[in-house]
């Protein structure tokens, strides 16, 4: 018993010990608490407080930042966007769509995405776009009228702006949809004559007379042409182009040499063997597009005909992987940059402008000469013997001459 109690002293002073330490380290800890700095916030934590606390300024003029408001004073929106950016903030487009009721998307509808020049189109009309703070919808209809309609219903839930129909064969009731919603739309070459449209007027004469007059005045007078389908309304106006350039030089067209294409590879190809197995091989082939130039001079290739000796080509719409084929491609340029950045901007005059703005956007086309258009074999001999199928080579160079004037 005695030992007991002299124990318990000692266990006495060993627990207010214990205490003593725990007290000092509880102190301990909220001294660091009040001096640590505070933790960054995570990307998952950040939002439109987290802006506005840093940039010191309210919610409501981050959001009117972020959605360029006009009346934001330029500094104020300088600072903003600079705790933005150090913050590697994401405003949320769908939250800003609600707020302010726009959902700064715009539409694009193409036929299909093999054919090289729609990739090139999409992309210049996304980096238009995006200059101007919208972003993009691609719908690609690859001519099926079930598809073209779930395409429109896309467009039509995401709420896109205006749309720019780059195909054809939209119907009649389908674009009601847009007209009901008073979508504004941009068609090529043409479409219903009603408020809320626009058209880009492609200047399809002026770039193919230029390949026209080329050839004519290289020699040639025995030109072919392929064209694209019947049905596409643009394939046509290419086609009437060259008919009334042949007129204009004076060269006669052979209804054997007219040839109907589908704006492909494998349609250039099909094409020309049909040429190479009429009466009489034309020297020069003209294409409604560059893919059935690629074909042609495949075909060509395989036949053991060279380019240009032994016949010269000429394709349309000078897509990037002309300038590589073999020979480089002789083409009529039809600026995929132009069409799209005159797509974009008649989509925003219809959206920020109102009213009714401008109705035709002019989209010119010239000639491009690279390798695979030359002398045809006999030049001199041919002139002579075709008489007055072709005008003289001083009317060909006038006419050039005047071309050139109005470019």
């Amino acid at each position: 018993m005695i030992m007991i109690f002299a124990v318990l002293p000692i266990v006495r002073r060993a627990g207010i010990c214990c205490n003593e330490m725990q007290a000092d380290k509880k102190k301990a800890k909220q001294v660091r608490k009040k001096t640590r700095p505070p933790a960054a916030e995570t990307p998952a934590k950040m939002d439109i407080r987290s802006v506005a606390r840093l940039a010191n300024v309210s919610i409501a003029t981050v959001s009117r930042t972020i959605n360029r408001v006009s009346t934001v004073n330029p500094k104020t929106a300088k600072r903003v966007w600079e705790v933005i950016e150090k913050l590697n903030y994401f405003p949320n487009t769908q939250a800003r769509s609600l707020v302010s009721g726009r959902s700064r998307l715009l539409g694009l509808m193409v036929s299909e995405i093999t054919n090289p020049f729609f990739p090139e189109l999409i992309q210049g009309f996304e980096d238009i776009a995006v200059e101007h703070g919208y972003e993009i919808l691609i719908s690609s209809t690859n001519y099926d009228p079930r598809r073209m309609s779930l395409c429109i219903r896309r467009m039509l839930e995401r709420r896109a702006e205006g749309v720019a129909v780059m195909t054809f064969g939209v119907e009649k009731p389908l674009l009601e949809q847009f007209a009901e919603r008073k979508v504004p739309l941009v068609f090529v070459d043409e479409g219903p004559d009603r408020p809320g449209i626009s058209l880009l007027r492609v200047d399809y004469h002026h770039g193919i007379r230029q390949g026209v007059q080329h050839l004519a005045a290289l020699g040639h007078r025995d030109i072919a042409f392929i064209s694209g389908p019947k049905g596409l309304h643009s394939a046509q106006s290419r086609l009437a182009a060259f008919l009334r350039s042949l007129e204009e030089c004076g060269i006669d067209a052979d209804p054997e040499w007219i040839v109907e294409g589908d704006h492909t590879m494998e349609g250039g190809i099909e094409a020309m063997d049909r040429l190479l197995k009429a009466r009489q091989r034309p020297t020069a082939v003209m294409c409604s597009n560059d893919m059935t130039a690629i074909g042609v001079l495949h075909t060509l290739y395989r036949a053991g005909l060279r380019v240009p000796d032994d016949l010269s080509v000429i394709g349309f719409d000078d897509i990037h992987i002309a300038q590589v084929t073999i020979p480089p491609l002789t083409t009529i340029q039809m600026s995929c940059f132009e069409l799209a950045r005159a797509a974009v901007t008649a989509l925003r005059a219809h959206v920020e402008e109102g009213g009714e703005p401008k109705r035709n956007y002019k989209i010119p086309t010239h000639l491009v000469v690279r390798e695979s258009t030359g002398y045809p074999r006999g030049t001199m001999l041919h002139l002579g013997k075709r008489g007055g199928k072709a005008k003289s080579a001083p009317v060909v160079a006038g006419i050039e001459a005047r071309t050139r004037e109005e470019s």
